[in-house]
C-alpha cells in the first residue's frame, strides 16, 4: 500500500504496530497517516466531543519531521509517525492544559511532562488533548467544564471517566493510541465502557512529573490502545526511571512486546468472590464468566479466592483521594496562574471568589470532603484510620498473590449508562468504580480488555490485576485472550449515525484547533 493507491480512511483501521512497521518500510508517510486521523477527527468529533483541542498544524509538522529523518536515512524511534491523543491533564510544552476546568482554561504549559518527552524522543505525533472529568474527578466525563464526551457505541451514553475523551478517541479510531491517568479506575473503567484496552501500570513504574495532580499516592499514567501489542509498545516507551519523580522505581523495563509472546499455560488465575456481587448487571456477569472459560481454554487454572477487605475500599478511597486533592488543589488560588476573579476587595475575597467561580461542583465537593477528613478532631477518626485499612487491603492482595498469578474481575459492574442518569446522585456515580479502586489503593498494575457486548450492543470489560511490576504477565494474558476472541477488533458504528444525536443546548463546545 502506498500513499497514492490507498484511501486516507484506511490508515485509521491499522494498529499502531502496523503503522510503525509500514512507516519504517516507507510504504507510506507519517504525514499521510496524520492527515487521515485529522480527517477522521473532523468527521466524527462533532458527535463524540473527545477532544478539547486538536493540534492539527503542529501534528503535521511533527509528522513531516519524521518523514524528513527517514528520507535522510536517520534512525527514528519506536513510535515514529504514530498519532497519540493525550489526556488534558498532561503538560505539553506550548499547548493549553486545562484539566477540563474553568480555572485553567487559558493556562499554557511551559514544559513537557516526562511521558511527553519520552514520546517525543520515540517520534510520536501529538494529535490533541482529550476531554476528562474536571481535574480527573469523576466516572463519566460529565464533570468537564468544557463539554460532555459521548460513547462512540451509543451517543446517548457516557464513555466512562475520568479519561473518557482518550477512551472514546481510541474506540472511534480517531487515534491509534492515547494516554490517560488512573486514580481509582480512570483508565480501566472508560476502556471497558468503550471496548478498548486500558492499562494502569504499577505505582512507580511511570513518572508522574508533568501530570497535574489529583491524589499523588494513587495517580498513575497509562496507555489506551486497541490491542495488547499496541499497549505494550506504548508502555515500553513511557515506563522507566525519572530523576524528576522520586516515586518512580529504578528498575529495568522489560521488552513487553517480546514478553507477550510467551505461553500462558499454567498461569494461576483467581476469581475474588467479593467482585461477583448480586447488584452487578446480569449481562456483564455472563460476559465475564464466558471470558473466564476462554482463559481456561488457554490452559490457565482458575480458582475462587477472597479479598475480605474489599467492602472497605470505596470508603477508604473517598477519604484518602479527596484529602490528597484538597492539598494538591490549594495551589489554584487565583494569584500565580489560572483563573482570577475580576472582582475582589481583598486577598481573602480573591481566594474565595477565584476558587468558587473556577472550580466545578464535583471538585468543590471533594475538596470539602478532604478538608473535613484532614481537619483537627477528625484526622485520626477518618484519614489516619483509612490509611490503616489501606494497609489491610494491600495485605489481602499480598496473601492472594502467594496462591495465584493474576486476579480476574469485571472492570465495571454495569455497561455505560445514559448521559445525565447519575449526575444527581454522587454516591451512585462513585459506585461505578467499585471494582477498580482497590488496584490504586494497593499500588498494583491493572488492565482492562474488551470481553463482550450486551444485547443493547454495549461493551463489557474484563479486568486483570497483577503483582507489582509484573505488567508483562497481564499483557501476555490479554494478548493470548485476543488470539481466541475478536472483541477488540470490533469498531463502533459511530460514523454511520452522523446527525442522529440531538444535543442538549450548551452540552458541548468545539475543540480548539
Amino acid at each position: 500500500m502506498t500513499d497514492n493507491d490507498s484511501k486516507p480512511m484506511s490508515f485509521t483501521q491499522l494498529t499502531a504496530a502496523e503503522i510503525v512497521r509500514k512507516i519504517h518500510a516507507k510504504e507510506f508517510t507519517a504525514e499521510a497517516v496524520t492527515m487521515a486521523y485529522l480527517d477522521r477527527i473532523r468527521l466524527l468529533d462533532l458527535q463524540i466531543h473527545a477532544f478539547n483541542e486538536v493540534f492539527a498544524d503542529r501534528a503535521l509538522e511533527q509528522a513531516k519531521a519524521v518523514d524528513a529523518r527517514l528520507a535522510r536515512g536517520e534512525t527514528v524511534g519506536p513510535l515514529a509517525g504514530v498519532p497519540v491523543a493525550v489526556k488534558d491533564n498532561l503538560l505539553i510544552r506550548g499547548e493549553h492544559c486545562t484539566c477540563s476546568s474553568k480555572i485553567l482554561q487559558n493556562f499554557v504549559a511551559t514544559y513537557d511532562a516526562t511521558v511527553i518527552q519520552k514520546l517525543r524522543e520515540a517520534g510520536a505525533v501529538f494529535i490533541g488533548h482529550t476531554n476528562l472529568d474536571e481535574f480527573a474527578m469523576g466516572s463519566s466525563t460529565e464533570n468537564s467544564a468544557l463539554q460532555v464526551t459521548r460513547n462512540p457505541w451509543d451517543l446517548t451514553r457516557i464513555p466512562g471517566g475520568s479519561s473518557g475523551g482518550s477512551a472514546a478517541a481510541v474506540a472511534a479510531r480517531m487515534a491509534p493510541l492515547a494516554l490517560g491517568s488512573d486514580t481509582g479506575g480512570s483508565i480501566r473503567q472508560p476502556a471497558a465502557l468503550c471496548s478498548v484496552l486500558g492499562f494502569k501500570p504499577t505505582y512507580g513504574r511511570v513518572s508522574r512529573f508533568g501530570l497535574i495532580a489529583f491524589a499523588s499516592s494513587l495517580d498513575q499514567i497509562g496507555p489506551f490502545a486497541t490491542n495488547a501489542e499496541d499497549g505494550a509498545l506504548l508502555l515500553r516507551v513511557i515506563a522507566g526511571h525519572d530523576e524528576q519523580d522520586s516515586t518512580v522505581v529504578h528498575r529495568p523495563v522489560p521488552d513487553y512486546n517480546v514478553s507477550i509472546q510467551k505461553d500462558v499455560k499454567g498461569l494461576r488465575v483467581g476469581l475474588p468472590k467479593e467482585y461477583f456481587i448480586d447488584g452487578m448487571d446480569k449481562e456483564v456477569d455472563a460476559a465475564v464468566r464466558q471470558a473466564v472459560k476462554e482463559l481456561e481454554g488457554l490452559g490457565v487454572t482458575v480458582k475462587e479466592i477472597s479479598l475480605p477487605h474489599t467492602e472497605a475500599c470505596l470508603a477508604v478511597y473517598y477519604i484518602l483521594a479527596p484529602s490528597e486533592a484538597s492539598a494538591n488543589l490549594s495551589r489554584f488560588d487565583g494569584v500565580r496562574y489560572g483563573y482570577r476573579t475580576p472582582s475582589s476587595n481583598n486577598l481573602l475575597e480573591l481566594y474565595e471568589k477565584s476558587r468558587g467561580e473556577g472550580f466545578g461542583p464535583e471538585v468543590k465537593r471533594r475538596i470539602m470532603l478532604g478538608t473535613y477528613a484532614l481537619s483537627a478532631g477528625y484526622y485520626d477518626a477518618y484519614y489516619a484510620k483509612a490509611q490503616k485499612v489501606r494497609t489491610l487491603i494491600k495485605q489481602d492482595f499480598d496473601k492472594v498473590f502467594e496462591q495465584v498469578d493474576v486476579i480476574v474481575t469485571p472492570t465495571s459492574p454495569t455497561p455505560a449508562f445514559k448521559i445525565g442518569e447519575k449526575t444527581a446522585d454522587p454516591l451512585q456515580m462513585y459506585l461505578s468504580d467499585i471494582f477498580t479502586i482497590s488496584c490504586n489503593l494497593a499500588g498494583l498494575p491493572g488492565l482492562s480488555i474488551p470481553c463482550g457486548f450486551t444485547q443493547a450492543k454495549l461493551p463489557v470489560g474484563l479486568q486483570f490485576l497483577g503483582r507489582p511490576f509484573e505488567e508483562e504477565i497481564l499483557l501476555r494474558l490479554a494478548h493470548h485472550f485476543e488470539r481466541v476472541t475478536d472483541w477488540h477488533k470490533r469498531v463502533p458504528p459511530v460514523s454511520t449515525v452522523a446527525g442522529q444525536i440531538h444535543q442538549e443546548e450548551g452540552s458541548a463546545t468545539a475543540p480548539r484547533a
